[in-house]
Formats: C-alpha cells, structure tokens, sequence
C-alpha cells in the first residue's frame, strides 16, 4: 500500500465521520432526535426523575407522567413495575 492510498482512505474517512457529525447535529437542531417530541411550547408529559443501577443487569428508573411517578424496574429479560401512582413532589423539576 503506497502512502497515497493512506492519505486518500484516511480522507474518505474524515469525511464520512463529518458527514455523520453533521447529520447528528442537524438532526438535534431541528428537533429530529426524538420521535415523539412535544410541539413548541407544549408541556412535556414524560420524564425520567431518576436512574440507579443495581447491578451489571438491573436498573431502577423513576419516571414522571402527567404529575404521577412509577417505579419501573429494567432488566435485559423484562421490564417490571415496582410501583405506580406514586405522587409526585411539589419541588421537583
């Protein structure tokens, strides 16, 4: 392999990684990321309030909707809910 054809695939490169750089911001930029984005100036009514992780495999998530909280638990098998209807509080986010 010559260093012309070195310098021509590590160009090819660049500019493929460019390109995908430019396509994830554009995608951010315009609201393109999320499939289900709320219009402009629409409340959200999905949140994630919390994360921990329990292990390698386990995760509980805390999520908000509508002003009622669930406790979720996720794994790689299944998704179990550990409670629901849990208020939300008056100080958080």
């Amino acid at each position: 392999m010559d260093f012309d054809a070195l310098i021509r695939m590590a160009a090819a490169l660049g500019a493929v990684l460019g390109l995908v750089l430019l396509a994830a911001w554009a995608m951010r930029r315009y609201g393109l990321a999320g499939i289900a984005n709320p219009k402009a100036g629409e409340p959200r009514r999905l949140s994630v309030v919390e994360a921990r992780t329990l292990d390698a495999r386990r995760q509980l998530v805390l999520i908000r909707r509508d002003g009622v909280e669930h406790l979720l638990l996720l794994s790689p098998n299944a998704e179990t809910v550990v409670e629901t209807g849990i208020p939300a509080r008056e100080n958080a986010p």
